[in-house]
């Protein structure tokens, strides 16, 4: 089977704030051995034997203002190695106007959505947004209709108690696909925590042009964890079906705790009970609907 990772990152330390100078404290947990460059050679390395054949590059938080510098980087490194074959840029979107930056970004022909971190949680060290608040903002919402005329998606970062807000800001922009990440970030897998995910996760399940990806799943355990896995994947793809969600390594970050044949053997174990066809979908077919891509 061939299979496309919808979501993981490279990086060139001197570029990432969080990369240098003190340690900060980051969702993850301690990361040390990622602290340095990340480059495709490496990803590809890590890869190595696991059947990826195609893989969805997603922003790094780069300083805001270069965003356009990221995406330029992006684009220079798959011309030269090949890799990666789409990406998932910046932009703010809580700027008046976001157009004049996507602009810029439709410069870059390997962009096909973009991602701003709305993610806010109790625990301060979970926090990324300002506040709860923001997916309700009518900027956002403003902004992300936009991408629609760009032909753009949004990568979705937010935990079980803004999923209602999101849902309705899916609803807001029919025209334009939202992709969650890390299958709603379940911190909480407790009775009460899995309660408050499954009714978020119901609601965005309505909107039709929300997706999911299934990464990222060992964030808050920080390890691989197959039961976990398999508890995430097959309720995820209960509520969205296997044509809405897709395989996402999250490489290098889950490379602190795992190396990618152990993760891709949890998320094949997790699938084993559907179909050929709906597999093809989680570890393929999805991604390259949601994210245009052209056969390798």
């Amino acid at each position: 089977m061939k299979i496309i990772d919808a979501h993981h990152h490279i990086w060139r330390q001197q570029d990432l704030p969080w990369l240098q100078g003190p340690m900060m404290p980051r969702i993850f947990g301690p990361y040390e051995a990622i602290r340095r460059d990340y480059g495709v050679e490496e990803f590809l390395a890590d890869q190595a034997g696991s059947g990826i054949t195609q893989s969805v590059y997603v922003q790094t938080n780069w300083p805001p203002a270069q965003f356009e510098q990221e995406a330029a980087w992006v684009q220079a490194e798959a011309q030269r190695t090949g890799w990666p074959h789409a990406m998932v840029a910046y932009a703010d979107m809580m700027a008046s106007d976001v157009r004049p930056q996507l602009d810029l970004l439709k410069k870059y022909p390997l962009v096909r959505g973009v991602r701003m971190q709305l993610h806010w949680h109790e625990n301060p060290l979970y926090r990324f947004a300002p506040g709860p608040e923001q997916v309700r903002s009518p900027v956002l919402s403003r902004n992300i209709g936009y991408l629609a005329d760009y032909g753009y998606s949004f990568d979705l970062q937010v935990f079980s108690g803004q999923m209602a807000d999101a849902a309705q800001l899916a609803a807001a922009n029919p025209k334009v696909n939202f992709i969650l990440v890390h299958a709603g970030m379940l911190a909480d897998p407790s009775h009460v925590g899995l309660r408050a995910w499954r009714e978020g996760m119901g609601k965005l399940a309505a909107q039709r042009n929300v997706f999911v990806k299934l990464s990222g799943l060992g964030t808050f355990l920080q390890r691989n964890d197959p039961a976990h896995i398999a508890l995430v994947v097959g309720q995820t793809v209960t509520f969205f079906g296997a044509q809405r969600c897709m395989y996402g390594s999250n490489f290098p970050i889950e490379k602190l705790w795992t190396d990618h044949a152990s993760l891709i053997a949890a998320h094949r174990a997790a699938v084993q009970h559907l179909s050929p066809a709906e597999q093809a979908d989680i570890f393929g077919g999805t991604a390259a609907r949601v994210y245009r891509l052209t056969n390798d």
